[in-house]
């Protein structure tokens, strides 16, 4: 099936999210990397206010890449708010800020975009309403396989700024806390619509592992990434995990059909 995909040049567009550190932006970049391989234009786009992609794919000059979040004047200049106005446009510009910002390692290309947390008032409406317009181009590209990175938890999803998704992946390590922020995830993209919601087992050990994510989400996970000391290995050498990509190739393959 995913043969057919590839020749029929569809888009696709695929979220990650999941409780903080159960792995999504690696599963994501191993994702991307397959795609890449098998020769599709693939856009990463790093949507959490920690990023870590950039690194995680091995981009050099990590000092230089600056997420679209933190750039406070371009934001506010965009948005056309001006000092002591309530007032601020609701479809700012934004297409010249894809290729200006936009960089490109191995084939994949990325978008840092990071997440607003608050304004200096305690309001950041008008920051957020260029970044959410900013997604929504970026995530409407007729060709592209478009792979969204998420903040960890359900704020995306609350915020409705993810509809256009055409698939959630929900990574859910082995472990109740884990297991409960799934649900919620679960339960905020069924709200907003999104068609195909999926969860993703990761760091498994063993079949009791795979019993245990069974039984708590109801459903088994399309895919189980395992615990993997490689993985760990080669972020604690300051390498990135894309490098080691080759070794899970069969697992997000079978990730990759289940999505097809």
């Amino acid at each position: 099936m995913y043969y057919k995909f590839v020749k029929k040049g569809a888009s696709m567009k695929i979220a990650i999210s999941g409780k903080g550190g159960v792995g999504k932006t690696t599963i994501m970049a191993l994702l991307a990397k397959l795609l890449q391989k098998r020769g599709k234009d693939v856009l990463l786009i790093d949507a959490d206010p920690s990023p870590q992609m950039a690194q995680t794919l091995g981009i050099e000059d990590l000092g230089t890449i600056i997420p679209i979040a933190d750039m406070k004047d371009l934001l506010v200049e965009r948005s056309g708010k001006t000092e002591g106005s309530p007032f601020y446009n609701i479809n700012p510009k934004v297409d010249d800020l894809m290729g200006k910002y936009m960089v490109e390692k191995d084939g994949i290309r990325l978008m840092v975009l990071g997440a607003i947390q608050t304004g200096d008032s305690g309001c950041a409406c008008p920051e957020n309403t260029v970044l959410r317009r900013l997604l929504t181009k970026l995530m409407l590209s007729p060709s592209q396989v478009v792979l969204l990175d998420m903040e960890a938890g359900v704020e995306h999803l609350g915020r409705g700024t993810i509809a256009k998704v055409d698939h959630l992946l929900i990574v859910v390590n082995p472990s109740k806390s884990s297991l409960r922020t799934a649900h919620k995830i679960k339960k905020l993209a069924t709200d907003v619509r999104i068609p195909n919601i999926s969860f993703i087992g990761n760091l498994v050990i063993d079949d009791g592992d795979k019993v245990f994510l069974t039984e708590g989400l109801g459903e088994p996970p399309i895919a189980n990434f395992p615990d993997a000391p490689l993985i760990r290995k080669t972020e604690r050498e300051g390498k990135p995990i894309i490098s080691v990509a080759d070794h899970f190739e069969e697992i997000t393959a079978t990730l990759l059909d289940a999505l097809a």
